[in-house]
């Protein structure tokens, strides 16, 4: 079973995930303070995360940068969130995420680009 940790300020939001996601067969960790990413990692080394971009006072493109930059963690999937950031600005950041969902999102798409990055 695929490890997925969600990482969003908004507990609704985390809630929604962690719903949508174990009712599709994932195991879900839930992450709401984005100074905790690489403690959890360490933890329970996630297969894909998702990762809101901007979570209080973090951006999380930062982090984004920081799971690709580091040699345990550049190979995980990284799929970033935001209702306020285009797409195309996102993907060309250096150490981009490898895809990006808006908010709101449609389930099924979020289902399929999960299931895209987990196969690759």
């Amino acid at each position: 079973m695929s490890r997925i940790l969600a990482v969003d300020d908004d507990h609704d939001i985390l809630e929604v995930l962690q719903f949508i996601l174990e009712d599709s067969g994932y195991e879900v960790d839930t992450l709401s303070d984005g100074n905790q990413l690489f403690d959890q990692i360490k933890q329970r080394l996630p297969d894909l995360i998702l990762l809101d971009i901007m979570l209080g006072n973090m951006d999380g493109r930062d982090l984004c940068k920081n799971v690709k930059l580091q040699n345990e963690t550049h190979s995980i999937p990284v799929i970033m969130i935001s209702a306020s950031h285009n797409v195309s600005d996102v993907l060309k950041q250096e150490c981009a995420p490898d895809d990006f969902i808006a908010k709101p999102f449609d389930i099924n798409n979020l289902l399929n680009k999960i299931k895209r990055q987990l196969a690759a």
